[in-house]
């Protein structure tokens, strides 16, 4: 978690020996946290810096009375400049190299805040990528164990499983076999169908692990590439789902972003296969732990630990780490071919064979002027974040709600997605909760206006009249009373990606509740820059006499 004294840099800034590494990482989000463990496992020598007191950068854990400096317009700490460091300064005569001042950008606007910050603020801790889970079969957990990662980081399930707002109430999300046959919501008839269509995915999916390539269809148990290829909610109309059971599979299951109905206007049309491959990730991370509830699981004290247990193991692997510490310029070689190090606020020059920086710098391009090589219209994300003073669900912690398209209003074109937590991941006091939102969006204003629609829909202003304070539920098992609001803060934050080159950017914190995507652009970046290395090798990670790799904990 970061630590509230983020204040300013010290007055005297080690100096760094050596001058010269393979890789520096200026920044230390997930992103540049998992490639230098990667590049550290692979031999390369690693200097990681951060203007920060703390690890995590765009991806930290934050006291909530620091919030503010985060998302504010000169949120980003400010750099020093070195007295040495120009916008483009000329080589000297004893230089081989001038060097080229860098700017930050600001990723967060259209910030408002409503309701009463609670007196223990300081026991809230916030994340900047909320929300946000990892499934316990995917990727993220994966690396955590070939890191030794998992011995510094515990997890908590989202034991309150899945919710789904439809037609103005919130349904349980029916996913797994034993959900559906508990589900009293669903008549005998629905039952049937969605038991039928389970056994299909697991069909195919047994199949397609078994690498059985004889025929397609039923007799194989696989479903036909014609299919595989189709739109899934073509596919799932085939199946004949109704409309409320094909948006927990296409929203609350497969985690479509976009309206998939409107296949024309769609930003991503997710295809039967995708869609299949979603739901094989969800059914296998209910499995996975067997004491996690559910699919999903959260990192005790924030997403900001995920960070420093990579950097913890790029340390041991012989990383050297610099907190406090701003980079204020590139530097290019005589003939400006390419970047070459960086220069530091404390005014020294460190030479690199790769550079690697966080999303939030503005990178110059050598082949065209700085001022536009960042002009590629970034796409948004909504935020939201929320304190109440009890449960969406009665008797549950945490729980995820999920808010299809269409469903708060006409112009809603994505989904909004809901995490709530309490205490027992240690981000709030006893006997309050917290819960994120966000929503990817074009439009600042209309993604602003969903999230504070689902606000308006899941709690209750302080003092409201108890006639608008409930919500119509369809279990006994969901709290029907709203719970209070007593503070929110809704903004929205860009989401760019820099220039690659002799210089990579990281990927920045996106719209999906998962990190699939950032992952997958962090090894594409390793690769990238070393394409004979393995990315984190399964026998890289420090031995512990404690590992146990079957606990979510």
């Amino acid at each position: 978690m970061a630590d509230d004294s983020a204040g300013g840099f010290p007055d005297d800034y080690p100096t760094i020996d050596p001058t010269s590494f393979d890789v520096v990482i200026c920044g230390t989000g997930l992103p540049e946290s998992i490639l230098a463990a990667a590049c550290a496992a692979a031999g390369k020598t690693v200097l990681h810096v951060d203007p920060n007191p703390f690890y995590g950068s765009l991806y930290s854990s934050v006291p909530l009375p620091s919030l503010p400096s985060f998302l504010s317009p000169d949120s980003s700490a400010p750099v020093p400049s070195s007295s040495t460091a120009t916008s483009s300064s000329a080589p000297s005569a004893a230089s081989s190299h001038s060097a080229i001042h860098l700017e930050r950008r600001c990723l967060y606007s259209e910030v408002e805040t409503s309701g009463t910050v609670p007196e223990s603020s300081g026991r809230f801790t916030v994340d900047l990528v909320g929300p946000r889970v990892l499934y316990c079969a995917d990727e993220a957990v994966d690396l955590l164990l070939r890191s030794g990662g998992n011995n510094h980081v515990e997890f908590k399930s989202v034991e309150g499983g899945s919710l789904l707002y439809w037609d103005g109430a919130l349904y349980p999300v029916p996913d797994s076999k034993g959900a559906i046959f508990m589900d009293g919501t669903l008549k005998p008839g629905m039952k049937t169908l969605l038991f039928s269509f389970f056994k299909l995915v697991e069909s195919h999916i047994a199949a397609s692990s078994s690498g059985d390539k004889e025929g397609e269809g039923e007799a194989s148990g696989k479903i036909c590439e014609e299919d595989l290829d189709l739109p899934f909610v073509e596919f799932l109309k085939k199946q004949r789902l109704p409309p409320k059971i094909s948006a927990v599979m296409l929203y609350a299951i497969a985690m479509a972003d976009y309206d998939q109905d409107a296949a024309d206007s769609c930003e991503k049309l997710l295809t039967t296969r995708d869609g299949i491959k979603s739901i094989a990730l969800y059914f296998s991370s209910i499995k996975r732990f067997a004491n996690a509830e559910g699919a999903f699981i959260y990192p005790m004290y924030g997403h900001g630990e995920l960070p420093q247990a990579f950097c913890r193991f790029a340390a041991v692997k012989g990383a050297l780490y610099v907190l406090r510490m701003p980079v204020t310029a590139l530097l290019l070689d005589q003939e400006k071919k390419r970047y070459i190090g960086t220069r530091l606020a404390s005014g020294q020059d460190i030479l690199c064979q790769q550079l690697i920086l966080d999303p939030s710098f503005k990178i110059p391009s050598l082949e065209i002027p700085s001022d536009v090589s960042d002009s590629n219209s970034p796409r948004k994300v909504a935020r939201g974040i929320c304190i109440t003073s009890s449960s969406i669900k009665q008797g549950k912690s945490s729980v995820l709600v999920v808010f299809p398209p269409k469903s708060l209003q006409e112009q809603q074109a994505a989904a909004v997605r809901v995490l709530q937590l309490s205490s027992n991941v240690a981000v709030c006091p006893p006997g309050m909760f917290m819960a994120y939102l966000s929503t990817p969006c074009t439009d600042a204003f209309l993604g602003k206006q969903c999230i504070n629609k689902a606000i308006e829909v899941l709690f209750s202003a302080q003092g409201s009249d108890d006639s608008e304070g409930h919500l119509e539920t369809t279990s006994e098992n969901i709290e029907n009373a709203k719970p209070t609001l007593i503070w929110n803060c809704v903004y929205v934050q860009e989401i760019t990606q820099g220039p690659s080159g002799t210089v990579l950017s990281c990927p920045m914190p996106d719209e999906n509740l998962d990190y699939r995507n950032i992952l997958e652009s962090t090894q594409k970046l390793f690769a990238d820059a070393y394409p004979n290395e393995e990315f984190l090798p399964r026998n890289s990670a420090p031995k512990y006499a404690d590992d146990d790799s079957d606990s979510a904990e």
